[in-house]
């Protein structure tokens, strides 16, 4: 059950017999303004208080949201955001990963060399308030699950969903993995191609 718990949510799929929401068709689109929020985060294992406010100031913010820490999927999505860091940097764009994770999972996550590697922080929506704020769904908790460590996941899921936040605060672009059918990786690529287009004055 738990290896296919983890598939399941490598592919961003709804899994048979768990308490699921419908799928996450966020309704803030291109162009509306982006909801303003701060919450607990970790950056290289060090807890701080992030606030979107503060990181618009910078450049353009991708802030994208993942079910949970330590599985399959969202292993890959955080690898691949790091990988691809300084390319988000050099186009003058910061990177934010939500969960339902708590801060202590977080804290480790956060820091992990195979992971999010120090490389952009991760903030704690344990009660999906952020996502709400986006009208990205989160499902209720699994019972027994555990991730990739054979640690429990105690909290709910928050949909697969990435919002490319221009510098002005509205939303540039959106993505997710059930209504575009995206794989983890797809959401880094395109929200590279966007703050590109961004950074050379052009409409994505």
């Amino acid at each position: 059950m738990n290896k296919r718990l983890m598939c399941l949510l490598a592919a961003g799929a709804v899994a048979a017999g768990m308490a699921m929401v419908p799928p996450a068709f966020a309704e803030i689109g291109q162009g509306a303004a982006a909801p303003a929020f701060t919450a607990q985060a970790s950056h290289a294992g060090k807890d701080f208080k992030y606030s979107l406010a503060d990181a618009l100031k910078k450049g353009p913010v991708v802030v994208y949201f993942f079910p949970s820490a330590y599985t399959g999927g969202c292993d890959i999505e955080a690898h691949a955001f790091a990988t691809e860091a300084e390319k988000f940097k050099a186009a003058g764009a910061t990177i934010v990963g939500v969960s339902a994770d708590s801060i202590q999972r977080l804290d480790k996550f956060s820091a992990d060399p195979s992971y999010c590697a120090g490389k952009f922080p991760v903030a704690s929506d344990s009660e999906g308030k952020v996502a709400a704020l986006f009208d990205v769904k989160m499902s209720a908790a699994v019972p027994n699950a555990t991730d990739v460590r054979g640690e429990a996941i105690e909290h709910g899921f928050i949909s697969r969903s990435t919002f490319v936040i221009g510098q002005d605060g509205k939303v540039a672009a959106v993505f997710s993995s059930e209504a575009d059918h995206l794989h983890p990786q797809e959401h880094v690529s395109k929200s590279l191609a966007v703050v590109e287009q961004l950074k050379a004055g052009k409409t994505p």
